[in-house]
């Protein structure tokens, strides 16, 4: 006979943060950002951080492969649900070229939608700012290729 052990309730926060219907609304918004770019963008969700938000994040960036885009142009919005702690991470092609508080901008759209319990809209809406930035300075090339996965990632 098997046992497992109860799962606390903070334990599946991330799990829960999206319905089945808003992961495929936020996979959808990320696949149109990147339908016009040779840009990548991925969104990743965790329970917990325990340690410096923007250091996890880079960390988490790094362990997705996100620095491996030819144009070094990959970015990565980073939600730990229970902490209520966010980040936006751009990789060094992205960040020279975009001004100097875009990333505190998308953050900002996300506590708005976060706080009155729109987490599809704001995931969405973040989704379509980076999309903007990362056409007007990457346009998609007709060697383009998908680099990376459109999944939310769980972690």
């Amino acid at each position: 006979m098997s046992r497992t052990a109860p799962v606390a309730d903070d334990e599946l926060l991330a799990e829960r943060f999206l319905t089945p219907g808003e992961r495929d609304r936020v996979r959808a918004a990320i696949a149109e950002a990147e339908r016009a770019t040779s840009g990548e963008l991925r969104v990743h969700l965790e329970d917990r951080c325990e340690e410096d938000v923007l250091d996890h994040a880079a960390f988490i960036f790094d362990e997705l492969g996100m620095h491996r885009t030819a144009a070094r142009n990959g970015v990565l919005i980073y939600v730990s649900v229970g902490d209520h702690r966010l980040a936006v991470i751009g990789d060094a092609g992205i960040n020279a070229v975009v001004p100097p508080n875009f990333w505190t901008d998308v953050l900002g759209v996300l506590r708005l939608h976060f706080a009155a319990g729109r987490q599809a809209e704001g995931l969405c809406e973040a989704a379509r700012m980076v999309g903007e930035k990362l056409r007007a300075h990457f346009p998609r090339r007709t060697d383009d290729r998908n680099e990376l996965s459109d999944d939310i990632s769980i972690g």
